[in-house]
């Protein structure tokens, strides 16, 4: 058995942070596991510590397993695992989310799982499992859910007249100009185009109906009438005042943001702990926690972190085996508790929830893990701009979005 391993300081040297990764057996005939782990617990300390003692149990009752979890950082992660998944070395069990899967499954670097959660597929959350499922099968072993839902500042609802928190997103422009009479924009729009849209722009398309992509995934369907009915409902918001006035270059930080200063209504797309920042800004007792505001329906963007196995991988059986514990509702209840996010499956044992995990915990069942496709992430990259030249006044709502959706046909012509 190994400790847990730091990888900063190999990959800063250049070198491959593998070991005796990809199924491996040493000398002493032991098969060995490496896991590629992310920030998934912010804290280091907690980090290391929680993973050293899932390595720890897993080995006691496995000896003839070395497993080795390489705690990885965010910075270079999509880079990282395309040369291990090229180079066909690196890890045997690696954690990423639905946005990145259908890239491999195309490729064909990565294998499908189903039969890792089968005996239990029951208790897994159905919208993760969705998430995870690329033509009918399924490439990750779900093992925590992140969830969004809009954060409120009370107080300055109440203030401006405004006894309900807005369910709606007419509702919120019906509430707008009362908070505007009190030179408060009602709502956080974050702009910048290094915010991802999943946590801007999507969420706002997604409830009146709209998508980013067309059926096939052939063409964009952001520029349809729900995607410019969504960006004109932003710049009718913005000529009311009802969005902070540097919207267009805002990021989706929360602490030290208008909303934590306590100079807007409220955010749509926060996440737990953005919720307990701004308590800790404002008072708790002014803040409250909604479902996803709603267009023609509710949707809110959360993802399902998930296990992920390479095709290229020499003891796949080892790699599974050790994947299934890692989302067993053991460690999937102590990974909830120490990272923040929820459990992918429904029998992990939690304990009492606090007062604002339970209100996000409502809006699970609404969880969307947005538009997946190969090229999502360079589309994203293309519209992001467009809106924020549209909320600078430079572009009509429609231009905004025919000029992206322009950009975005090529590339994924070009794609094949």
């Amino acid at each position: 058995m190994r400790k847990v391993a730091v990888a900063g300081l190999a990959a800063a040297l250049g070198v491959v942070v593998a070991g005796c990764g990809s199924g491996s057996s040493d000398s002493g005939g032991k098969s060995t596991v490496t896991m590629w782990m992310y920030p998934v617990i912010d804290d280091q300390v907690k980090s290391k510590a929680f993973w050293g003692k899932v390595e720890k149990d897993y080995e006691a009752k496995n000896p003839t397993v070395d497993v080795k979890i390489d705690l990885q950082p965010w910075d270079g992660r999509q880079e990282k695992v395309t040369t291990a998944l090229v180079s066909k070395k690196g890890f045997d069990l690696v954690v990423l989310g639905p946005d990145q899967i259908p890239q491999y499954a195309k490729q064909g670097t990565i294998s499908p799982v189903d039969d890792v959660v089968a005996a239990s597929k029951a208790s897994y959350l159905p919208n993760a499992l969705t998430a995870l499922t690329v033509d009918g099968k399924l490439y990750g072993v779900p093992i925590y859910q992140t969830i969004t839902a809009p954060i409120f500042n009370k107080k300055l609802f109440a203030d401006a007249g405004v006894k309900e928190m807005p369910d709606t997103w007419a509702e919120v422009m019906e509430a707008a100009p009362k908070l505007a009479a009190k030179k408060t924009p009602i709502f956080m729009y974050t702009g910048a185009p290094e915010v991802s849209l999943n946590l801007s722009f999507f969420p706002i398309l997604w409830s009146n109906g709209g998508t980013v992509f067309s059926p096939d995934g052939k063409k964009a369907a952001f520029n349809g009438p729900e995607g410019v009915q969504s960006l004109q409902y932003l710049l009718d918001l913005q000529k009311i005042g009802g969005l902070p006035e540097n919207a267009a270059t805002l990021l989706n930080t929360v602490e030290g943001s208008p909303l934590a200063q306590g100079k807007v209504g409220f955010y749509h797309a926060a996440a737990n702990v953005s919720a307990e920042q701004l308590g800790a800004a404002i008072g708790e007792e002014n803040v409250a926690v909604g479902l996803p505001i709603e267009g023609t329906k509710r949707v809110a963007f959360g993802i399902p972190g998930a296990l992920i196995l390479p095709k290229h991988v020499k003891n796949p059986e080892a790699a599974k085996k050790f994947a299934e514990y890692v989302a067993s509702p053991e460690v999937a209840a102590g990974l909830s508790k120490e990272s923040g996010y929820f459990p992918a499956r429904t029998d992990a044992e939690l304990g009492e929830l606090s007062a604002t995990a339970k209100e996000f915990e409502k809006s699970l069942e609404f969880a969307f893990p947005g538009d997946t496709h190969p090229l999502a992430r360079q589309v994203m990259a293309l519209l992001s701009p467009e809106i924020q030249a549209a909320l600078q006044g430079k572009k009509t709502a429609k231009q905004a979005l025919d000029d992206a959706a322009k950009q975005a046909d090529g590339l994924l012509t070009s794609a094949g």
